[in-house]
């Protein structure tokens, strides 16, 4: 039997590694990026576009489409790949972070974590098992145990209870997932004390998932004064390093919600393969597009940010970047942007997203280039 998880290339100067992870609607290429299609919808671009930038795999989320426009729904539809029409290969949140962000409409309890709607109050309590549920009932190719996702900023007690809770309800998701293609993956938390990520690394891998997830970081770790903001992030990447020490080699690994290009890198490094973020496309519609400064050479500051709205390029008839292949570098300029954005044209959104998410996509096609040719 062919294993979903295949290592093609191992780099000799870190622990990046080039892979391939089987699903039941496609092979993506690790590492790689997920673009966040929150409530089956990449914003503002359709599933053809998707596919014409290179995107081999989205992020969904479990908690959005429970509440709207509900699973029946999407039952019905014949799952969320024909609901959206996209045939690519989807990753479900189970909804843990959406838990953690909305800590005043909600109460975790040991059993699972009572909320109310952020849409009409309605009450709702989500157990582990009912998170697999639903994204059974959504028909992903990866689903997420429930976890609890605790502030970076929260105590080393409340985040040992996290560790606690998230083990238990693992072990409960894995007991009532079905025996079918999908793919189950179990999630690491820990904040940035490493006895606890190696705690929770250790737990979580003896239940023998499908991959494993690294959740908690980069979500409001202590930067009390910037003298300590160095220290903190160095805290954050030892953490990493730790869990991932503890996470065996043979099954992908997914660092959950951190998508800066640089701390993508970083991640590679440690051995990391999948990625999503918010960023390059909430980005986009603030009018901040992503621009190489030398795509063959990813080491210190190898891209900068444009703010496409600043005065400057009122008649900068140039692409937004000269070596880019995107649609929207091919056919604009950006004194044509600016003005869609200063003019509030939708379609500003939908040019300037294709090109942060195809940065994106290119960034990790020249990360794998780089690891197989042994420069990474």
């Amino acid at each position: 039997m062919e294993s979903v998880f295949q290592i093609l290339k191992k780099s000799k100067k870190s622990k990046a590694r080039v892979s391939r992870l089987k699903t039941v609607h496609g092979v993506v290429n690790l590492p790689n990026f997920m673009p966040i299609a929150t409530l089956g919808a990449v914003k503002s671009l359709t599933p053809e576009e998707l596919k014409k930038i290179g995107v081999e795999i989205i992020l969904s989320n479990t908690y959005h489409l429970f509440l709207r426009p509900g699973i029946a729904v999407i039952k019905k539809a014949g799952g969320l790949h024909k609901f959206m029409n996209w045939k690519g290969p989807i990753l479900t949140d189970s909804g843990g972070y959406q838990i953690f962000s909305l800590s005043s409409k909600r109460k975790i309890l040991e059993k699972g974590v009572e909320f109310s709607s952020e849409i009409n109050g309605q009450k709702f309590f989500l157990t582990p098992e009912k998170a697999i549920e639903i994204q059974e009932g959504l028909g992903s190719d990866i689903a997420m145990v429930l976890d609890v996702c605790p502030a970076g900023k929260e105590s080393y007690q409340e985040i040992k209870k996290a560790v606690r809770i998230t083990f238990d309800w693992a072990k409960r998701a894995k007991k009532i997932k079905k025996g079918n293609r999908q793919l189950l993956f179990g999630i690491v938390q820990g904040g940035i004390f490493p006895d606890l990520r190696k705690k929770s690394a250790e737990e979580i891998t003896r239940l023998n998932f499908d991959g494993y997830a690294l959740g908690g970081f980069f979500v409001g770790e202590p930067a009390l004064a910037k003298a300590m903001a160095d220290e903190t992030e160095k805290k954050t990447w030892q953490a990493m390093k730790r869990s991932i020490k503890f996470l065996p080699k043979e099954k992908p690994r997914y660092l959950m919600g951190a998508g800066k290009p640089e701390q993508i890198i970083r991640a590679v490094k440690l051995g990391v393969d999948l990625f999503d973020c918010v960023i390059p496309t909430r980005n986009a519609r603030h009018g901040l597009l992503y621009v190489f400064k030398d795509i063959r050479h990813l080491k210190g500051e190898f891209y900068e940010g444009l703010h496409i709205t600043n005065s400057r390029y009122i008649k900068d008839f140039k692409p937004i970047d000269k070596s880019c292949a995107c649609y929207t570098c091919q056919n604009f300029t950006r004194a044509y942007l600016r003005h869609l954005f200063m003019s509030q044209e939708p379609l500003a959104l939908r040019l300037v997203t294709i090109h942060n998410l195809y940065f994106y996509l290119s960034l990790m096609r020249t990360i794998r280039d780089n690891i197989k040719t042994g420069k990474l």
